[in-house]
């Protein structure tokens, strides 16, 4: 037995599962599930960012419990196991790496990448757009980052990064156009104009636009809390100047504290 605590962990699954085993597990779906995936994945990218090995241990493990859980259930349905999982994985990345399990040679990392998007497409044969494929489960921003790489594969890309950052101007003067007109439906179609274009900038620089949001929103929910530690009386009963010096205040301190 190479690997006794993973037997042991889908042993105990099983059992949970089983008949006179946990009630809520037994309730459970892959439907029912769908949440819980989400967060523990995001949970484990947490931990990932904070460079908390203990923690990234224990967050992949929860992730690896929703993998062994839902393999259950579809053993439970009659349809797979996690045997097969992890077949169809192997057969997979077997399949992708001939450079490693095969005779192929390749010279960088580019190609590698290359080949692996060919041998993808020669598996999924029943996809007839460039853009079938994209989970509709990730976030708005994630699938506009997925859109815009697979379609510059084709060739559909602006000329330059200048007629990009051009096109975001354009957006957003045909944002404030749509303000004029009070039309709300409007409104929103060039909102979202003026966010794809700017994750389109983001990839131009080669920027995880995913990885530059959630980064603004730790520094935001950072410097907003100094400035809770900092305030002299209840954020209610501050002016926008008082909250302007506040927060260029916390801004310094922060930085100070680096």
């Amino acid at each position: 037995m190479k690997y006794p605590q993973m037997e042991r962990l889908i042993d105990i699954v099983a059992a949970l599962r089983a008949e006179n085993g946990c009630q809520w597990d037994r309730e459970q779906t892959h439907r029912t599930l769908r949440p819980n995936m989400l967060e523990e994945a995001y949970e484990a990218v947490d931990a990932i960012d904070d460079g908390n090995v203990d923690n990234l241990r224990e967050e992949l493990g929860d992730v690896l419990l929703q993998v062994v859980l839902h393999s259950q259930i579809a053993k439970d349905d009659g349809e797979f196991d996690i045997e097969d999982v992890a077949k169809e994985l192997s057969d997979k990345l077997i399949h992708r790496h001939p450079h490693v399990f095969g005779e192929q040679k390749v010279n960088s990392t580019e190609e590698i990448l290359e080949n692996w998007d060919k041998l993808k497409k020669e598996e999924k044969t029943y996809r007839k757009s460039i853009l079938d494929g994209i989970p509709k489960a990730q976030s708005a921003l994630m699938s506009a980052q997925k859109i815009s790489k697979k379609a510059i594969k084709v060739g559909f890309e602006w000329p330059s990064v200048e007629s990009l950052k051009e096109c975001i101007a354009s957006e957003y003067r045909e944002f404030e156009e749509a303000v004029k007109s009070g039309d709300k439906d409007l409104m929103e179609d060039e909102m979202g104009d003026i966010f794809f274009a700017t994750v389109n900038l983001a990839r131009w620089y080669k920027i995880d636009a995913e990885q530059a949001l959630l980064r603004a929103n730790k520094k935001f929910i950072k410097r907003f809390k100094k400035m809770e530690e900092l305030a002299e009386k209840p954020l209610e009963e501050y002016t926008i100047e008082e909250y302007d010096k506040l927060w260029k205040k916390a801004k310094i301190m922060i930085e100070e504290e680096r």
